[in-house]
């Protein structure tokens, strides 16, 4: 009889642990994959606003396209042909101010399983660079702060990519934060 007890109690005990343990990642997009900044590179941590041409560039950039579930079978359906990316900034000092959003189009196929790269990614351009608060840095502009009073000012930029998969379902990477000074 205690045996017969004990059964009900052990299965439903698998049923709550087999129900914890799914490998379906719970994510914020739609669809059945998982887009991944997995790996970047050649990225300045201090950037002269006077010497930088008005462009800020990532020297490389991959985008994972992760199954949700592994276990199950994937197909070209999950591909997610790549859209656009953005750019958008914080202070990471005592200043309020900042440049603009950037967001451009991109071009790209990322394959279930597999990856996109994009090489020389502008992050930011004129129009980020000649608006408040980086535009004080230039050294016809007097090269500190007009905020804070400041020669340094710090921004995180923060990074994210949008995609769409074949099948139709809008997916994006989780946001990505840089932190780099910016000088006369």
């Amino acid at each position: 009889m205690r045996a017969r007890s004990t059964f009900p109690i052990l299965a439903f005990a698998s049923l709550l642990l087999i129900a914890g343990c799914s490998s379906d990642r719970v994510e914020d997009t739609d669809g059945s994959v998982i887009l991944s900044i997995s790996d970047f590179d050649g990225l300045a941590t201090r950037v002269s606003v006077n010497s930088s041409g008005s462009l800020l560039t990532l020297g490389s950039i991959t985008i994972s396209n992760i199954a949700k579930n592994p276990s199950r079978p994937t197909s070209a359906q999950q591909n997610v042909e790549m859209d656009t990316y953005e750019v958008s900034f914080s202070r990471a000092d005592a200043g309020t101010r900042l440049p603009p959003v950037l967001v451009r189009k991109v071009l790209g196929v990322a394959p279930v399983q597999g990856t996109q790269t994009y090489n020389n990614l502008p992050l930011m351009g004129i129009d980020q660079f000649e608006n408040p608060p980086l535009e004080d840095l230039f050294f016809i502009n007097g090269a500190f702060d007009t905020e804070t009073g400041a020669q340094v000012i710090t921004l995180n930029l923060t990074l994210r990519f949008f995609g769409r998969t074949i099948a139709g379902d809008d997916v994006a990477t989780q946001p990505v934060t840089f932190t780099i000074e910016f000088v006369p």
